[in-house]
């Protein structure tokens, strides 16, 4: 799905764009499987350790999740894209649909950022987990190293499931990103530092399975607690203009489209995976958040 001039144009002059219906319920089906596949097996392992004492095998997807947390932190062990490396995950990343809008704001040299997540957001109140409490404010340009402050790295944030107010769904600040880099800090997790924040009214943008969220590096957005009884689940994907700098080179990036170099474009999934065991394995590059 091509972004509307309208659609390019909020995206410039906001710092984000939420785009309805960019993707049909079949393109992100075989990652949600691949979920609920890989949360079954941990929930058997777990249970087999005498760690959970019910399956909740019955409760849909954006429930379940959150019902095993509930009996175990462990749940979510090892479930990351770069840990899970998922045959439908790899596929997914290079979906024609998908990468169809994010062309509109990057063009048709595209290369997927190594800053790449499964956000799994429960309720608040459902165990530990560092999503669920909310996240604070934060530009994604202070989880990239200082050198791809000129990079156009744009965040694809995907729903998975119903994303609203209630469930914590992200908030924006318009506008704000025409202020460049806002500096950070520890504290509290990597934040904007409090006194430089900008007094705008925020944007909450609610969406659902289906639709884009696309965010700025330098928007600045956060989220509150997951007060209801269901899980937000989201993917967190980022997509850049072939050889501008990732901003973590100690994470493998690669080319999902090109129409100058066909041949760039990396289809062997039993490549991407070797990628991401070389780098933890060996260990090279960076991977730094600029705070003070």
């Amino acid at each position: 799905m091509v972004l509307t001039i309208e659609e390019i144009d909020a995206y410039n002059a906001q710092g984000f764009v939420l785009v309805k219906d960019v993707l049909n319920p079949s393109d992100t089906k075989p990652v949600i499987d691949e979920l609920e596949a890989f949360i079954d097996g941990q929930a058997r392992e777990l249970y087999d350790q005498g760690k959970i004492t019910d399956l909740c095998s019955d409760a849909p997807f954006d429930v379940r999740y959150g019902l095993l947390l509930k009996q175990c932190a462990e749940i979510g062990k090892g479930m990351d894209i770069m840990h899970m490396r998922s045959p439908a995950m790899f596929t997914f990343l290079g979906n024609p649909n998908f990468l169809d809008a994010v062309e509109s704001l990057v063009g048709p040299e595209i290369t997927c950022n190594p800053i790449q997540h499964i956000r799994a957001k429960p309720p608040s109140d459902y165990g530990s987990s560092s999503w669920s409490h909310g996240v604070p404010w934060h530009q994604d340009a202070a989880v990239m190293m200082k050198e791809a402050e000129n990079s156009n790295v744009i965040t694809c944030w995907l729903p998975l499931s119903k994303s609203t107010i209630q469930r914590g769904c992200l908030q924006v600040l318009p506008e704000v990103s025409k202020m460049g880099y806002l500096r950070h800090q520890k504290e509290g997790g990597t934040m904007i530092v409090p006194d430089l924040m900008p007094e705008i009214d925020p944007v909450f943008l609610e969406c659902d399975r289906g639709d884009v969220v696309f965010i700025s590096r330098f928007t600045p957005h956060c989220s509150v607690p997951n007060k209801s009884d269901y899980c937000r689940w989201s993917l967190d994907l980022r997509y850049q203009p072939t050889g501008q700098h990732t901003g973590r080179t100690s994470n493998p990036d690669f080319v999902v489209r090109s129409q100058s170099n066909p041949d760039s474009v990396l289809t062997d999934y039993a490549e991407w995976c070797h990628l991401w065991v070389d780098a933890f394995e060996n260990p090279r590059g960076h991977s730094v958040h600029r705070t003070d």
